[in-house]
């Protein structure tokens, strides 16, 4: 970490789940000593498994030791966010707060915390490998080194953006926080069209998620946009042209769109469900 102050301070996170997992994981590998992470987590197994693989240090409860966090990472499920708020509050006010919790609205947070120093984040599951794209949103008492702060650490897990509007992380949510399972849901379906086409199971595999991994790697280094390579790809009266087509006269796009505000549309209720 680049800054004196926040070299010495102990991140804490809530939770130590797969999302929690990815950012310690980036975290040490770029250099975070372990003995400077801990991690409230209440199942056993998940302790276990976090102090094998990071070394790091785990607490069944939040107690004093979370005193010396400048970072806390709230990785806890929507509807447990409350109830654990009230355990650690009095343990972390004059932290920095970073959530990755689904959904719960940051005015949510700094009610249950009693603190305006909370940015809320939404990261997506490719954070596992390095790959992940992060929407956030700090609240005004966030100051520019907070904010620093916030990028190195998310910026082990991947890319990340800044939204101005809170609302616009439900539609970071719809693109790419409930992303991934889209891409996996073409994939599937990629993968049962060449089996039925006589294709092994294992040669669908390969071709469906190569495909994936090839088309996306073009479209980001690209200067063109997606529309230009896909017309690229298609040539009049071919084949592409004949699959394109068949899924434009399908009306796709639009049925995409509506599933897209769908995920959008959950994620407002979940911030009504479970916040403050």
């Amino acid at each position: 970490m680049s800054h004196a102050t926040h070299t010495s301070s102990t991140l804490a996170f809530i939770g130590g789940g797969n999302m929690a997992s990815a950012i310690i994981g980036g975290l040490i590998k770029q250099g975070t000593p372990a003995q400077h992470i801990v991690v409230v987590e209440p199942f056993a197994p998940a302790r276990e498994r976090l102090q094998t693989e990071f070394k790091v240090r785990t607490l069944e409860v939040a107690d004093a030791t979370l005193h010396d966090a400048g970072l806390v990472v709230w990785a806890v499920k929507p509807q447990t966010f409350k109830e654990a708020a009230e355990q650690v509050r009095a343990h972390c006010n004059h932290a920095l707060h970073l959530s990755v919790a689904a959904g719960i609205r940051s005015n949510s947070i700094a009610q249950w915390l009693g603190t305006e120093r909370v940015v809320r984040a939404m990261p997506n599951t490719p954070a596992l490998v390095g790959l992940g794209q992060t929407g956030l949103f700090a609240r005004p008492a966030v100051t520019a080194t907070d904010k620093q702060w916030i990028e190195q650490v998310v910026a082990t897990t991947g890319q990340y953006l800044w939204v101005n509007d809170e609302p616009l992380l439900d539609a970071v949510t719809a693109i790419s926080g409930s992303g991934p399972a889209y891409v996996f849901f073409f994939i599937e379906a990629m993968i049962e069209a060449g089996t039925k086409m006589g294709l092994t199971s294992e040669q669908a595999h390969q071709l469906a998620i190569g495909t994936f991994v090839g088309a996306s790697e073009l479209a980001r280094s690209a200067s063109e946009p997606p529309s230009v390579l896909r017309e690229r790809v298609t040539s009049k009266g071919g084949t592409t042209y004949a699959a394109i087509t068949s899924m434009q006269d399908s009306g796709v796009a639009a049925l995409f769109e509506t599933a897209l505000q769908a995920a959008e549309h959950r994620a407002k209720e979940l911030g009504d469900a479970f916040g403050a």
